[in-house]
C-alpha cells in the first residue's frame, strides 16, 4: 500500500462529506442568513465580537487542532492502518464534524451560550453542575498529558540502553524557538493591542518574528532535561491561563496560524512527492499489547475523529463571533474535517517507518517526533534539509500542544470557579470559603498541582483515561444537542447513533481502565504488606500518587457521566416540552 493512495482517498472522502453531508445538515436544521446572530445581538467588544468567516475558521482550527490529532493515530497504529484510517474518516465525518456543527448551531440559536448552559436550559441545573465538575476533571487530564508531550519534545537529552546520555540538537532547537515564540507573542500582543499598524504591516512583522525565532533556535539549541521542562511548562501554563487573552493567547494563536497552515500544506506536498510505502500491517488483530480494538481504538484516536473538547470551543468562543449563520458550516464542520486530514497525515508518517526500532534508533521517542521525522523524510526527497524541516515540524506540533494547554487550562479554571458561583448571592455577601474557591489563582494552582502528579506517570499511561473522558464529553455534547433539537422541533436522528456509540465506547473504556488501575494499586499494596521488595523514592511515590489520582478521576468521571446521561436520556425520550425561551 502506498501513502499517496491513502492521502487521495482521504481528500476525496472528506471533500465529498463537506459538499454533501454538511450541506444536508445545514438544510435540515435550517440556516437563516438574515437572522441577527449573538455576535451582533450581544456585542460587547470582549467575547461577543463579529468576525469574518476566515478569521473565525482560523481561531476554531487553531484551538481544536492540538497534538491529540497527531498523537492518537500514532498510538493506535498498533492495530494496523486499516482500522485507524476507517475510524478517522467515518468518525470524522459522521461523529466529529456533526458534533462540532451541532454544538455551534445550538449555541448560536441560544444567544451564544455554552454546552453547559444548554444542558442547564434543556436538561436541568443539576446536570449543569455535574457537567462543570466533569469538565474540570477532564481539563486536568488534558493538561497532564499535553505537558508531558511538550516536555518530551523539548527534552534536550537522550539516554541510550547502555546508560550513555547524549544531547539532542533538534529537540534543543525546538525548545529555543518555542521559548522565543512565547516572548515574541507577548511583544506582538502589546503591538496589536496598543499599536495602530495596518493588517499587512502586522502580517509582515509576524513573519519576521517567526523567521527570527526559527533562525536563532537552529543556531542556539537549549539543552534542558525532561523533569525540568515539566516544571517550566507548568509555570508557563499557570501564567498563560490567568493572563489577559490579548497579552499572550491571541497573538500566539496569530503566530501559530502561519505555522499550522504551512505544516499541513508542506506535509501534503511531501506525501505527493515521496509517495511513501506503508510499512504497517493492514490489521494486527483485535487484541494488541493487552488492549482490545473495542473500545481502545475509539478512545485512543480522539481529536482526529471526534473530540468532546471541540464542543467546548464551538459553543464557548467561536459561536460568539459568527456574523452570519451561513458561516457555521465551514467554521465547525469544515475545521473538523481539516483536523481529520491532519490525523491521516500522522498515520502516513508513522506508517512510513519500517518499525518502532527504526524510530527509536533515530531518537524519535514521542509521537510528535515520529510525525516530524516522517514529514521531514517526505520533504527531504525534494532536496530540503531534513534537520531544518524536522525542527520546523516539531515546532509546529509543540505549538499545537501549547495552544491546547492554554485553552484547556483556562477552561478547567473557569469550570472550577463556576462550580461555586451562585448568581443569587451578592458579591458583598459571598463567604470567605466561596471567595477562595472562586479565586482564579486558587482554581488555577489547584488544577495544575493535580495535573503535575498525573504527569509523572507519562502521557502514554494517561492517554486511555484522557481519551475515554474526551469521548464521554462528546457523548454528553451529542445528548445535549439532541435534546435541544427535539425541544425546538428539529430533526435529531443523525445524532442518535454517534451518541449511543460514544456512550457504549466510553463506559466500557472507563470500566476497563478502573479495573486495570485498581488491580495495579492492589498488587502494589499486596507486595508491600507481604514484605516483598518495593522501591521507595521520589519518583515511585509520585507515580503511585499519579495512579491513585487516575483511579479517583476515572471513578468520578464514570459516575458523573452515568448520572448526566440518565437525566439527558429521560428528557430525550420523554414528551416534548416547550422550547427554552433562549432558543429560536
Amino acid at each position: 500500500m502506498n501513502g499517496l493512495l491513502i492521502m487521495i482517498i482521504a481528500i476525496v472522502v472528506l471533500l465529498a462529506a463537506y459538499l454533501i453531508y454538511g450541506r444536508y445538515l445545514a438544510r435540515t436544521w435550517g440556516i437563516d442568513p438574515k437572522a441577527k446572530t449573538p455576535a451582533y445581538e450581544m456585542e460587547d467588544g470582549v467575547d461577543y465580537v463579529p468576525a469574518d468567516t476566515n478569521v473565525i475558521f482560523g481561531h476554531q482550527f487553531a484551538s481544536i487542532a492540538g497534538a491529540a490529532a497527531i498523537n492518537g493515530p500514532i498510538q493506535a497504529s498498533v492495530f494496523g492502518w486499516v482500522p485507524v484510517l476507517l475510524w478517522i474518516l467515518l468518525g470524522g465525518v459522521f461523529f466529529g464534524a456533526v458534533q462540532d456543527f451541532a454544538a455551534m448551531y445550538a449555541s448560536v440559536k441560544n444567544k451564544g451560550r455554552t454546552i453547559g448552559y444548554i444542558i442547564e436550559s434543556y436538561i436541568g441545573k443539576t446536570g449543569k453542575k455535574l457537567f462543570l465538575l466533569f469538565c474540570w476533571l477532564f481539563s486536568i487530564l488534558v493538561v497532564a498529558a499535553f505537558v508531558d508531550i511538550v516536555a518530551g519534545t523539548f527534552n534536550g537529552f537522550q539516554t541510550a540502553a547502555d546508560g550513555t546520555v547524549t544531547a539532542v540538537q533538534a529537540n534543543g532547537s525546538v525548545a529555543t524557538t518555542s521559548m522565543l515564540f512565547v516572548v515574541e507573542a507577548v511583544a506582538l500582543g502589546f503591538l496589536l493591542h496598543y499599536g495602530k499598524c495596518g493588517k499587512w504591516l502586522n502580517t509582515a512583522i509576524t513573519l519576521v518574528m517567526l523567521v527570527l525565532a526559527i533562525a536563532l533556535g537552529l543556531q542556539f539549541p537549549l539543552y534542558i532535561d525532561l523533569n525540568t521542562w515539566h516544571i517550566l511548562v507548568f509555570v508557563y501554563v499557570l501564567i498563560a491561563s490567568v493572563a489577559p487573552i490579548w497579552a499572550l493567547l491571541q497573538p500566539r494563536d496569530y503566530l501559530n496560524s502561519y505555522l499550522l497552515i504551512a505544516m499541513i500544506v508542506a506535509a501534503v506536498i511531501g506525501v505527493f512527492a515521496a509517495r511513501p510505502e506503508v510499512n504497517l500491517p493492514a490489521f494486527s488483530g483485535f487484541t494488541v499489547n493487552g488492549q482490545t480494538l473495542f473500545p481502545f481504538l475509539f478512545v485512543t484516536i480522539a481529536c482526529g475523529a471526534v473530540s468532546g473538547f471541540h464542543s467546548l470551543v464551538s459553543s464557548g468562543t467561536a459561536s460568539k463571533q459568527i456574523k452570519n449563520e451561513k458561516s457555521m458550516l465551514p467554521v465547525s464542520f469544515g475545521a473538523m474535517l481539516m483536523e481529520s486530514m491532519l490525523a491521516v497525515i500522522a498515520l502516513i508518517a508513522v506508517a512510513s517507518f519500517s518499525s518502532s526500532a527504526e524510530t527509536a534508533a533515530l531518537g524519535y521517542t514521542t509521537p510528535a517526533q515520529i510525525f516530524a521525522g516522517g514529514v521531514a523524510g517526505f520533504l527531504a526527497v525534494m532536496g530540503l534539509p531534513q534537520n531544518v524541516v524536522f525542527t520546523l515540524i516539531n515546532l509546529a506540533v509543540s505549538a499545537f500542544a501549547l495552544t491546547s494547554l492554554d485553552s484547556v487550562a483556562r477552561v478547567g479554571r473557569l469550570s472550577f470557579q463556576e462550580l461555586f458561583l451562585d448568581e443569587s448571592i451578592r458579591d458583598e455577601d459571598v463567604g470567605p470559603v466561596r471567595r477562595v474557591l472562586t479565586n482564579k489563582y486558587f482554581a488555577t494552582i489547584l488544577t495544575l498541582v493535580l495535573a503535575y502528579f498525573l504527569t509523572q506517570v507519562g502521557y502514554d499511561s494517561i492517554w486511555p483515561l484522557f481519551g475515554a473522558s474526551n469521548q464521554l464529553l462528546s457523548a454528553l455534547a451529542f445528548l445535549a444537542c439532541a435534546v435541544f433539537l427535539k425541544r425546538t422541533k428539529r430533526k435529531s436522528f443523525m445524532l442518535w447513533i454517534p451518541m449511543f456509540t460514544m456512550i457504549a465506547v466510553t463506559f466500557t473504556a472507563l470500566a476497563l481502565t478502573i479495573w486495570d488501575l485498581a488491580g495495579g494499586i492492589a498488587n502494589g499494596a499486596y507486595r508491600w504488606m507481604a514484605g516483598m521488595t518495593v522501591t521507595v523514592d521520589g519518583a515511585s511515590v509520585l507515580t503511585a500518587w499519579g495512579a491513585g489520582i487516575q483511579l479517583v478521576f476515572a471513578v468520578l468521571i464514570l459516575a458523573l457521566g452515568v448520572v448526566v446521561v440518565i437525566q439527558g436520556i429521560r428528557r430525550l425520550l420523554g414528551k416534548t416540552a416547550p422550547a427554552s425561551p433562549l432558543s429560536v
